[in-house]
């Protein structure tokens, strides 16, 4: 499996995952971990719905692309200037 690059996030606002590989902007394979807070509402019958969550840390273990299946290629990119045009998901 090829090498996964060691600057793995969360894409924030304005940004997005981009394969360099092929191109693809849309579908991607994510193993993260989460820590979080949560304030659980149950009702009477005993199911619950999480009502509020916080997360506390969050850490992205590894980005593969779904199409080609790397994992050295994953990128971040401004969400404006990526190229919808090379995802054919996209358009």
């Amino acid at each position: 499996m090829p090498e996964q690059s060691a600057d793995l996030r969360v894409p924030g606002d304005g940004e997005r995952w981009r394969c360099a590989g092929c191109g693809n902007l849309t579908r991607f394979d994510v193993t993260r971990t989460r820590r979080t807070t949560e304030y659980w509402h149950f009702d009477l019958a005993g199911d619950h719905q999480v009502e509020e969550e916080t997360v506390r840390s969050e850490d992205v273990e590894s980005v593969s692309c779904r199409w080609c299946g790397r994992a050295d290629a994953i990128e971040i990119v401004d969400r404006a200037s990526a190229d919808t045009a090379a995802d054919p998901a996209a358009g």
